[in-house]
């Protein structure tokens, strides 16, 4: 049986996608986003987050842990590189400072709990969205077993993406798929690298094929100031995105809720000047949007 290592299945969502939704977070992605607020949706297995200012030093998780990674230093009570994320740790831990971000499921375990929710997806025209992560660098028979199960029950279907897969991968799963909110971070390849520690090549050209099959795409526009939200940025994006077939904008200003998980993590702060456009700007760009054409929104 294809499992999935998925880190939350979150309910009652009104972000990611049309009505109340149940948004299936997958672990596992390509890029590697400087203003990613999922960090912790990057690697693809299990991993141990660990809250400093909940630790009580009581050492507890150092004796439970039965490979002995756990060390105490300066920053607290630190694990070592070799953590299998076993979860004892987490288990014995009386102040909650310890928790592992990610879970296998099975399709069917994640259908198990997308049918509790059903009721509100019929009432308000809601639906199931699976986010990530990358939700397209999963297993393609996982994927394919899932979208069928959804499609199967009647559920409403969306695919949040960076683009960054195989055009396989799509293939796949474009029968089951009712939208695709499709990001763009940069229209230049180099600076593209530079932010996400890959190029645009990929994600353009898939987006151009999927607009092609005749595909519903409402586009992501994730907006960081002094990075990709410049009147030049946003006017090669609007060139490119004339001739794709997108039915709606979603204009994304920068929020800093990943730095406080990238600490749990331990890895190293992102650049601290990363900052949203202000509220004038951000009407500025969504008006530059809709008189080209394009049902622009601020947020979702």
């Amino acid at each position: 049986m294809k499992k999935a290592c998925v880190i939350d299945i979150q309910r009652y969502c009104i972000h990611d996608g049309d009505g109340i939704r149940t948004t299936v977070f997958f672990k596992g992605c390509p890029l590697r986003c400087v203003w990613c607020h999922n960090p912790e949706s990057m690697n693809f297995e299990p991993q141990l987050l660990y809250s400093r200012e909940k630790c009580g030093l009581c050492l507890l998780c150092k004796k439970a842990c039965p490979i002995s990674c756990i060390e105490t230093g300066p920053n607290g009570v630190l694990t070592q590189p070799g953590c299998t994320g076993c979860g004892g740790c987490v288990d014995v831990c009386p102040n909650g400072a310890r928790e592992i971000a990610g879970k296998s499921c099975s399709a069917q375990d994640i259908l198990n709990e997308l049918d509790k929710d059903a009721m509100f997806y019929e009432q308000s025209g809601g639906g199931v969205t699976l986010s990530g992560g990358e939700a397209l660098a999963q297993d393609a028979d996982f994927l394919e077993e899932l979208l069928k199960g959804c499609k199967k029950r009647g559920f409403h279907v969306s695919i949040d993406t960076s683009g960054q897969a195989p055009w396989s991968k799509f293939e796949r799963v474009i029968p089951y798929t009712d939208v695709f909110l499709y990001d763009i971070k940069l229209m230049d390849g180099e600076r593209h690298k530079k932010y996400t520690g890959s190029g645009n090549e990929l994600i353009l050209s898939n987006l151009t094929k999927l607009s092609e099959t005749g595909a519903k795409i409402y586009i992501r526009l994730p907006l960081i100031e002094g990075i990709n939200c410049s009147d030049e940025d946003m006017n090669e994006i609007l060139r490119f995105l004339k001739g794709i077939n997108v039915q709606r904008v979603y204009l994304l200003p920068y929020h800093k809720i990943g730095s406080h998980k990238r600490e749990k993590l331990g890895l190293e702060e992102a650049a601290t000047d990363m900052a949203p456009p202000d509220r004038e700007r951000l009407e500025r760009i969504k008006g530059n949007f809709e008189q080209n054409g394009f049902d622009a929104r601020i947020g979702g």
